[in-house]
């Protein structure tokens, strides 16, 4: 995620509020408008989801939050009077509550598979990272962390193993159980690395221009 400026003068709107437009990244069709805070703001970085304020329930709103629709952030920047942020973004999934592509009606021709794909950028920096930074006693996840990098690593290589198996059986669930279960392990493996998914989207995306 990147930033391309450095101030937004919350201060000109009485409410401290200032539009912010969502564009998808893919397409560029404009998704949406809502309005952050400098809190709004701080927590879309923090995330990667953008979050805004709701001037209806008067609190942080990150989108996605109930839908599961979550916008998953990769550019910040501003206009030029410092008032208006624009956020381009990747969806996953249909952005307006009604169900459609956009909130002004307009279809969205990105392929589907990419918003499918951003719940792996969901999984990772929302629910992954969320366990290694504040740790449960009870979270799967979290052991792994307590256990360190070669447990990790070791998971990662079971899984693996186990993907061979059933790929020479004819049980497809199963084949897709332990499929998932060695994309999870790698996340976890990425994020006790402190790399993101995106870096290596970005690799595999430079082999293929």
């Amino acid at each position: 995620m990147s930033d391309t400026f450095s101030t937004i003068e919350f201060d000109k709107s009485p409410d401290g509020l200032v539009p912010a437009i969502i564009q998808d990244s893919n397409t560029n069709k404009v998704l949406m408008l809502g309005y952050m805070s400098d809190k709004a703001l701080e927590k879309t970085k923090e995330l990667g989801t953008v979050t805004f304020f709701s001037r209806s329930k008067q609190r942080l709103w990150t989108k996605g939050e109930t839908s599961g629709n979550f916008l998953f952030v990769n550019e910040i920047s501003a206009d030029c009077d410092g008032d208006t942020i624009l956020i381009k973004a990747t969806p996953a999934g249909p952005t307006c509550h009604t169900g459609a592509d956009t909130c002004f009606g307009e279809k969205n021709s990105q392929d589907t598979r990419i918003g499918e794909a951003s719940f792996l950028n969901y999984l990772q920096k929302e629910v992954i990272r969320e366990r290694k930074l504040n740790p449960q006693e009870e979270s799967y996840t979290s052991s792994l962390f307590r256990k360190g990098i070669n447990k990790i690593a070791q998971k990662v290589g079971e899984e693996a193993v186990e993907v061979v198996i059933e790929s020479k059986d004819d049980d497809d669930e199963l084949f897709k159980n332990e499929v998932s279960d060695l994309l999870f392990h790698l996340l976890v493996l990425l994020e006790q690395k402190n790399i993101d998914l995106d870096e290596v989207i970005g690799v595999l995306r430079s082999r293929h221009q």
